[in-house]
């Protein structure tokens, strides 16, 4: 062989012994590891001699270094075809329903063998356009809480008769339990409430009004359940109709 095709170190060199089929001689032949397949060695008959050429390559073991069979090389490509663009911003989608937690407390059951905790979350779930609900879940996790009390928030949505400015029409008064709240329009102020109460008549979309607890209840659930039962009274009417009811009846 030509000390041209074996310019590579000794490391690289392998030697591949081939049996020539005429009289059974070992023939040595270097081929060094040039990043191409093994090349199988294939007697050539010249004359009544016979000459071992390497002159045919088959499909064989891929050797280090052989890039002949890969894909395009470079960032963001690899064999699988083009990787995708991982700083794209992705579009997310809004919710229909926003949801504020209003109220979380671990609660404790004594039982045989010592005390069981739970959780025990209040969610004010609405979509600022007149449906709002509260909702109550519990469960052994704060998210599996969360997660219940959304649905059945979800569940006892109410719709609120607003006018077209997004306010109520006329004051009106709710009571829960030991809860009461009272709700009155009051242009040009924004909303005025405190406590659960602010968190229902925002996610209800409401603007525009002033809220009063009359009781001393700080029981957060029962205050957003007033609240609502105050909402359900509500008539759409326009404050001219209802002023000019009031004048009548004096």
């Amino acid at each position: 062989m030509n000390s041209n095709n074996t310019m590579s170190t000794n490391k690289e060199i392998k030697t591949n012994k081939v049996i020539s089929p005429a009289d059974e001689t070992v023939v040595d032949m270097a081929i060094p590891a040039t990043g191409v397949d093994v090349a199988t060695i294939v007697p050539e008959v010249v004359g009544h001699d016979e000459v071992a050429v390497q002159n045919k390559f088959t499909p064989g073991r891929r050797m280090r270094g052989d890039t002949g069979r890969r894909g395009p090389q470079g960032p963001g490509q690899n064999n699988r075809g083009p990787r995708s663009n991982r700083n794209e911003p992705r579009e997310r989608v809004k919710p229909e329903f926003d949801s504020k937690i209003i109220d979380i407390r671990r609660v404790t059951r004594v039982v045989t063998g010592g005390r069981r905790y739970s959780f025990s979350v209040a969610v004010v779930a609405g979509d600022h356009k007149g449906r709002v609900g509260v909702g109550l879940g519990k469960g052994g996790d704060t998210a599996l809480s969360v997660d219940k009390a959304t649905r059945e928030a979800k569940k006892n949505l109410i719709r609120v008769a607003l006018s077209p400015q997004m306010t109520i029409p006329h004051a009106v008064e709710g009571k829960y339990s030991s809860a009461m709240i009272k709700i009155f329009p009051a242009k040009g102020s924004g909303v005025v409430a405190g406590s659960s109460a602010r968190a229902v008549i925002e996610l209800a979309g409401i603007k525009d009004v002033c809220a009063k607890f009359i009781s001393g209840s700080k029981n957060r659930l029962n205050n957003a359940k007033a609240t609502i039962e105050a909402l359900k009274k509500l008539n759409k009417v326009s404050r001219k109709v209802l002023n000019s009811k009031v004048a009548v009846g004096k």
